[in-house]
């Protein structure tokens, strides 16, 4: 038998796998200076409404109010609720939020975004809020919010995050062109759907564009 041999080094690992490209290699943005300087000059607003989110409170057993999720309210999701508990992820909107208010977009001033809850209530947050990293300190603005109608600044009377009336149209400007995301619609790579809704030559007098997530 052939004497064992040793493992080889985590070098010799990586200088014997194959060199490749990524499978899902995003294809370069070419656009002229005057596609950029129209752009830049047009100041198009983008909404996004963040539809369907799970943002429920519930009392725990020390008559705490927190806000129900699947790790930390199984028991109370199966046995009071009759529901499964992987359909309460306010962790996802807390993803999404920390996405697009730390986005080149929304720190351009171009991004106003909406949240609306399975429960129908409607949420405006406020482009300058920072959002809290952590899910645990998210989950306690959510339940104030939602219990306050509004989120202040601690330092400022400035309105972080407020619940306004519905209907959720009744807050788009006008002329502003919608576009719901879903798993039944056509499948757009972000390029694909970028060269489809703005045109070769983009004007200053955009409209706006609500995109319903």
């Amino acid at each position: 038998k052939n004497p064992q041999q040793p493992p080889p080094s985590k070098k010799a690992r990586r200088d014997a796998q194959p060199v490749s490209a990524p499978l899902e290699l995003a294809p370069a943005v070419t656009s002229t200076d005057q596609q950029r300087m129209a752009a830049h000059n047009s100041k198009q607003k983008i909404i996004v409404l963040l539809d369907q989110a799970r943002l429920e409170t519930v009392k725990n057993r020390r008559g705490i109010f927190e806000l129900l999720n699947c790790d930390d309210h199984r028991d109370i999701c199966k046995k009071k609720l009759k529901r499964d508990p992987k359909e309460f992820r306010p962790d996802i909107c807390h993803q999404e939020l920390l996405a697009l208010i730390d986005s080149p977009l929304n720190k351009s001033g171009s991004l106003q975004v909406y949240i609306k809850t399975t429960k129908n209530v409607l949420i405006e947050v406020n482009p300058a809020i920072r959002i809290p990293r952590t899910f645990k300190r998210f989950s306690g603005l959510i339940v104030q919010l939602l219990h306050k109608m509004k989120i202040k600044a601690g330092n400022t009377s400035t309105t972080l995050m407020k619940v306004i009336k519905n209907p959720f149209s009744q807050h788009l400007p006008p002329g502003t062109r919608v576009y719901g995301m879903s798993c039944q619609g056509t499948l757009y790579s972000p390029n694909g759907l970028a060269n489809a809704l703005i045109p070769a030559e983009p004007s200053t007098d955009l409209p706006p564009v609500c995109f319903v997530i």
